[in-house]
């Protein structure tokens, strides 16, 4: 078995992409990586390219490591879910590793419902339930996401009333071994949980906490942690230190609060896993009357409009690389501590 996986991870088709498909306008870049609208010529399918700059030389910083990028393609190869992008091939030249990815023309689910007048917790538990659906997916094959936030969640299509969420970037995702501990500060500082902030033993359990952080969100507008820089987050997430806030919560049912409270727990142990979030009763109620208060209670949708607009034109000149004084640390961990520094290994500031 471990040997197909190597055997897999090295497929990467050393032909031209641009023989096989026509290569459109950009849809979207990161830090070593642009997204292209692309068509195979033998089909006429449309599909993603994702060009993903390599690291040319130990000593440079630019680009990413040919391993890490087989890790992110191994995982992809591995994933077959109806709310996971699909991988459908992979090329390699001398500067670059091309992912072919399904299409995901539907924006951003937040920008999906920024555009709507009104929205009930009901409506909004079918988006949290299909990013349930895709983790509880993930988890099952030990793989953890790792930066699970409203930019990675976006829709197949948005011309439905119920749209097809697809999770989305698998730069920073890892595969949990038994047995072998995995450290690493990474991701997005707003979503982080506790334990990547503390440098302690990482698990499924990070990813539960953002789908509290991203519920918290849809819900109010409001951020949970975000504070006025990136320490004052960092402090916040680590404090455990959030609250409903009656200016922003006012609608909100204490189910869909219950929901959040049980996420949002320092203790991973306490932490709720995914299929006990798939089974609490905000996600499916267990009578009528919890069914009822769920169609009744509405999600601050003005708030969410005006915050979300914010966020919008902040994150076009926030990221900025990951802190460099915070690998020293890293590499001062026990043998057995795995370290990775996944492509997209970002902190917002």
């Amino acid at each position: 078995m471990f040997k197909n996986m190597k055997e897999r991870m090295a497929v990467f088709k050393q032909q031209k992409v641009e023989d096989f498909y026509d290569i459109g306008e950009e849809l979207g870049s990161g830090q070593f990586a642009i997204v292209k609208h692309c068509k195979e010529k033998s089909t006429g399918v449309e599909y993603a390219a994702k060009f993903i700059k390599k690291r040319q030389s130990r000593a440079s910083r630019r680009g990413v490591r040919r391993e890490e990028i087989e890790r992110e393609v191994d995982i992809l190869q591995d994933l077959q879910h109806p709310n996971i992008i699909t991988l459908h091939d992979v090329y390699e030249n001398r500067t670059d590793v091309v992912l072919i990815l399904e299409l995901v023309s539907g924006g951003e689910l937040f920008d999906f419902l920024a555009q709507k007048e009104s929205l009930c917790e009901e409506e909004a538990t079918e988006f949290i339930k299909q990013i349930l659906n895709g983790v509880q997916y993930l988890h099952s094959k030990k793989i953890v996401h790792f930066d699970l936030k409203p930019e990675n969640i976006m829709l197949l299509d948005n011309n439905i009333q119920l749209p097809r969420i697809k999770l989305i970037d698998f730069g920073l995702a890892h595969r949990i071994k038994d047995g072998v501990e995995f450290k690493n500060i990474f991701g997005t500082p707003e979503f982080v949980a506790p334990e990547i902030v503390n440098y302690e033993p990482l698990g499924l359990e990070a990813d539960m906490w953002s789908i509290g952080v991203i519920t918290y969100i849809l819900l109010s507008g409001a951020s949970p942690f975000l504070g006025d820089s990136k320490q004052e987050t960092l402090a916040n997430i680590s404090a455990v230190n959030f609250e409903f806030d009656e200016e922003f919560f006012g609608s909100t049912s204490e189910l869909a609060k219950s929901f959040i409270r049980q996420l949002l727990v320092k203790d991973t142990r306490k932490r709720l896993k995914i299929q006990d979030a798939l089974n609490h009763p905000w996600i499916k109620p267990v009578n009528p009357r919890q069914a009822l208060v769920r169609r009744q209670s509405v999600v601050n949708i003005e708030n969410f409009r005006r915050q979300y607009a914010r966020r919008r034109w902040q994150l076009s000149f926030r990221i900025v690389a990951l802190c460099n004084h915070l690998t020293r640390m890293m590499k001062k961990g026990h043998t057995k501590t795995q370290v990775f520094h996944g492509p997209c290994s970002i902190i917002l500031h």
